[in-house]
């Protein structure tokens, strides 16, 4: 539906656009506990117009049911101290586990299975023979077919694409082993023989059903950081035509069209700005703290948020040609290359697959020979295939990585991607992010010798303005309260102006104020303050770099979004040596990729949508769990806790898991070296297959848990 309303009222349309109400979603980075979500949720059920609101903690995000339009509800949430931003939901659809549900499904059908028919071959191994033994077998044939028919489905359409392809991965022999042993089985079932395998076909199932769910856990259920960057985009915009105004869908604008962006909203679409300024927070693209003055014909970009006083621009660029969809795209392409890579699991499996059907081969061709029985040649083939059973190496990785990441979750760093502990273990240099990540959101305040009036005046200034250090401001102020203030102005880019009584006050710009230095000037009649603001560091930024150094990595560096004077003034602090300012998302990117050519695996650590691209092209990356959305996606790591005091342990506890995985794969190769001439030369019975399988599968999990030993 189309509205229209007069162009002076369009902060007055903008909370008043819908006639029902609908879902909407928001993003708010910055919930933690429990004490948020009750904050959280007081402060949008008390608004008119709120229906219900509900929070995720997990997703950290708000759902809200209200006529009420995002942006009012945005800031609302500001002013309760929780930045936010609108969170298109529908364009991530649902998220479901269903192929974590379906393994488990089938790991329980084969491990039920198992036993049944383990029960029976118990009692042909103690010596049942004739009639007795022939029942046995038919009786485990009807249970064990059809379960591990349906259990290994995973291991058959994987082998069948690789076939397919042209190529052999580890579930081709799997497969293979599967097949053969019930249907040899089968075979003898049905002819008296004295042998069968079903147990053994059941094992190999449910042992590596355990092996490829376990790999599963260790994926992140999280969605791809180009489609959260798709959902943060804006979905509609006001355009001007005439004297009215109207909210029209974003596919609906036409370049050369006017637009209206109230307050506090995020700019639609780039292009210039044809109103005499504007005032913008542009730290959602850039990381650059400090909001931004444009003058009549800068450059606006969608994704900066209008702080001043409503404005109007020209759209120049739309939908895939803004520059936050260049960015997505870039993302969604070093995904596609991260994805490429090839873990040690891949890389002993393509060693290992055709090395097993050579040897099957060579056995069944050699006993052929030697015996000129097919059938007793086809068992001891089938026995070599079992008793090379890729258990081992099938849990070499997962049994691993999942004994890692449950160490590294217990001190507050959650691993998201199946090979992140691979590359992490390869990084050689390290890249921190400034704002956001080596400091916290917000900033401390140096009140000099305010007086408890005075700071309940600065209070109400505060209150009145939505610059994000005034907003840091009523943060540190906390529990001050606020004075009444009267005839409060808004000066877009220098700040707010009021009447406390009779006596003018103001805060904003020191210069405007009449003072000098950086942070905020604070003026009540003729006295001038400068309220020095400080950035806050992230717990465990200061001994980090020395922790890293420790840890073999010679050199760490820092790259920024934010000015030149703050990037050098902290990396000074924090002994990093090599630092760059001032720097956009796609030299971020280039930086990286720069990096890379030259032979270095850099680890990006970052929060910031500037920060999304290069964190998805780095050889590995991390993101504190106070990051957007979008850059918690694109990296491999979250950082749960408030610090940055684990990080090296992330990087110690990766290359122990890559000595396991090392280790395990010596483990199954040794099993291997002392199983394979037992089966080659025919000495290999059924009930040996079974021990010998589960004994290296359990040294191989037990070898896995000293992952959780890194201090």
């Amino acid at each position: 539906m189309t509205a229209v309303c007069p162009a002076c009222d369009a902060a007055d349309y903008a909370v008043d656009v819908a006639a029902r109400a609908q879902t909407v979603a928001l993003s708010v980075p910055t919930i933690r506990c429990a004490a948020c979500i009750g904050s959280i949720e007081k402060a949008l059920n008390d608004l008119p117009g709120v229906r219900e609101a509900r929070v995720n903690l997990t997703l950290k995000r708000v759902s809200v049911v209200t006529n009420l339009p995002a942006e009012q509800l945005v800031a609302t949430l500001e002013d309760a101290g929780y930045p936010a931003h609108p969170f298109d939901a529908a364009a991530l659809g649902q998220a479901t586990d269903a192929v974590g549900r379906d393994l488990l499904m089938r790991m329980g059908i084969a491990g039920f299975a198992m036993m049944n028919v383990m029960l029976l071959s118990v009692a042909v191994w103690s010596g049942a023979t004739d009639a007795t033994r022939d029942l046995f077998h038919l009786i485990s044939a009807g249970i064990a077919l059809p379960a591990a028919l349906y259990a290994a489905q995973p291991f058959f359409e994987n082998a069948m694409r690789a076939l397919k392809a042209g190529h052999l991965n580890m579930d081709v022999p799997i497969s293979l082993a599967i097949i053969l042993a019930g249907g040899m089985s089968l075979y003898e079932a049905l002819n008296g023989g004295a042998h069968a395998y079903f147990d053994a076909a059941l094992s190999l199932t449910f042992f590596l059903l355990i092996g490829r769910y376990l790999e599963h856990r260790t994926r992140a259920a999280a969605r791809s950081a180009a489609t959260e960057l798709s959902a943060l985009e804006v979905r509609t915009a006001l355009r001007k035509v005439g004297d009215t105004v109207e909210d029209v869908a974003l596919d609906a604008l036409k370049v050369g069209d006017a637009i209206l962006v109230p307050t506090g909203v995020r700019v639609p679409v780039d292009g210039p700005l044809t109103s005499a300024e504007s005032f913008t927070d542009r730290s959602f693209l850039t990381g650059e703290s400090d909001p931004v003055t444009h003058c009549k014909g800068d450059l606006l970009q969608a994704g900066e948020i209008n702080l001043g006083a409503p404005f109007e621009m020209t759209a120049e660029a739309l939908g895939q040609d803004t520059r936050l969809s260049r960015i997505a795209r870039l993302v969604e392409t070093a995904e596609n290359v991260r994805n490429r890579y090839t873990t040690l699991a891949d890389k002993a499996a393509s060693f290992y697959a055709p090395a097993v059907h050579l040897l099957a081969a060579a056995t069944f061709l050699g006993w052929l020979l030697v015996s000129g029985d097919p059938r007793h040649s086809l068992n001891i083939a089938i026995a070599v295939l079992i008793i090379t059973c890729p258990c081992a190496l099938g849990l070499a990785v997962p049994a691993v990585s999942t004994a890692a990441i449950g160490h590294l979750y217990r001190r507050g760093l959650l691993v998201k991607s199946g090979s992140a502990l691979e590359r992490l273990a390869e990084v050689n240099r390290v890249i921190l992010d400034k704002t956001g990540t080596l400091t916290k959101p917000g900033f401390d305040f140096d009140l000099g010798t305010l007086t408890e009036s005075d700071k309940s005046v600065a209070m109400g200034l505060a209150q009145a303005s939505s610059h994000p250090v005034s907003l840091a401001l009523r943060q540190y102020l906390g529990a001050t309260p606020a004075a009444q203030l009267s005839d409060v102005k808004e000066h877009s880019g220098r700040g707010i102006s009021a009447k406390w009584g009779e006596t003018k006050v103001a805060l904003g710009k020191p210069q405007w104020v009449g003072t000098e230095g950086t942070g905020l000037g604070f003026r009540i009649s003729e006295n001038v303050y400068l309220l020095p603001a400080h950035e806050i560091e992230r717990p465990g930024a200061g001994g980090l770099v020395e922790a890293l150094h420790e840890q073999g990595f010679d050199e760490t560096e820092m790259i920024s979004g934010d000015n030149v004077a703050k990037t050098r003034a902290l990396a000074g602090k924090l002994g990093i040596a090599r630092w760059l300012a001032g720097v956009s998302p796609e030299a971020k990117h280039q930086h990286v990729d720069a990096l890379k050519q030259e032979g270095q695996r850099p680890c990006m650590v970052g929060d910031g949508i500037n920060d999304t691209v290069a964190l998805t092209a780095a050889h590995a990356s991390v993101a504190p769990g106070t990051a957007l959305d979008a850059a918690r996606n694109a990296a491999d790591v979250v950082m749960l806790n408030d610090t940055l005091a684990d990080l090296p342990i992330l990087f110690a506890t990766a290359r122990k898991a890559v000595s396991l995985y090392r280790q395990n794969f010596g483990i199954a190769f040794c099993y291997n070296a002392v199983a394979i001439p037992i089966a080659v030369m025919g000495f290999a019975t059924p009930l040996m297959a079974a021990l010998a399988m589960s004994f290296s599968s359990i040294t191989v999990l037990l070898n896995a848990m000293r992952a959780r030993t890194v201090r």
